[in-house]
């Protein structure tokens, strides 16, 4: 079976977003405190459990660009790469995060011939998960330290932000 073409490999470095607000999605780092992660975790997936309701969800709206079921893939499994890492953060002493390509996993899963009812759940129960991890973070918890292989440093309440932001930004690339 043919791949359909794919949209282009995101190479960009987001971490800007922790510093100013987004000018396409709108999101703003200094707006979310790190006590509404969760809630804002869970009407996210409220709002992908919709989109994917709609029976053309799988469809492509351009050559190269993902459908909306494709992005709910996506989401699905930022919420289950960003938990592990804060996992990670919260269990290790400074842990370097493994690396995760997010186009070879679109590409790997078959993110374009996924069941819209799968995803669905799969997306809730992730974003649920981590929900509830955001949810046990206390205190100091949120300074602990992490990085990914390029050095970049969050820490657990700077990464929840950066992991809102791709929920955010997602949405606004479907409703675009």
């Amino acid at each position: 079976m043919d791949l359909p073409e794919a949209p282009p490999a995101d190479t960009k470095d987001w971490t800007w977003v922790l510093e100013r607000p987004c000018a396409d999605c709108g999101f703003d780092p200094a707006a979310v405190p790190a006590s509404t992660y969760a809630a804002a975790i869970e009407d996210d997936a409220a709002r992908w459990a919709e989109v994917l309701a709609d029976p053309v969800a799988g469809r492509r709206p351009a050559p190269g660009v993902w459908s909306p079921l494709e992005y709910a893939c996506h989401v699905r499994d930022v919420h289950r790469v960003m938990a592990g890492r804060v996992r990670l953060m919260l269990g290790d002493d400074n842990p370097v995060f493994a690396n995760w390509d997010q186009d070879a996993t679109a590409l790997e899963e078959r993110y374009d011939l996924a069941d819209a009812a799968v995803v669905r759940r799969e997306l809730a129960e992730a974003a649920a998960e981590a929900a509830d991890l955001y949810r046990s973070v206390a205190g100091g918890a949120w300074a602990r330290p992490g990085r990914r292989s390029n050095g970049s440093r969050f820490t657990v309440e700077s990464l929840g932000r950066y992991h809102l932001h791709d929920l955010v930004h997602h949405r606004w690339d479907v409703a675009r």
